[in-house]
């Protein structure tokens, strides 16, 4: 099977939520799901508010929903939504 990389934007619910900890569980999250090579971006929004896009690759035979889903139950993540998914060659 061909790898897939993938962008998840997570949006936080304030400006002075810990971006460090939700790091941490992030990455546990994704490896978890067997993710490799993250890496972290912040993008600003508005307003001191800063979304955290997250970057890996993943065997394109897995389902995000289920990561997805884990994100978003990250306490301070509002929203989580893949913004770009290509395979890798």
């Amino acid at each position: 099977m061909g790898m897939v990389l993938v962008k998840i934007k997570l949006m936080p619910s304030s400006p002075e939520v810990n971006f460090e900890e939700i790091k941490q569980k992030v990455q546990s999250l994704v490896e978890e799901n067997e993710g490799k090579g993250i890496k972290f971006e912040e993008e600003p929004i508005a307003f001191g508010l800063k979304a955290l896009i997250v970057s890996f690759g993943v065997d394109e035979s897995k389902e995000l929903e289920p990561l997805e889903e884990a994100l978003e139950n990250i306490e301070d993540i509002l929203s989580s939504r893949v913004i770009d998914m290509r395979r890798a060659l």
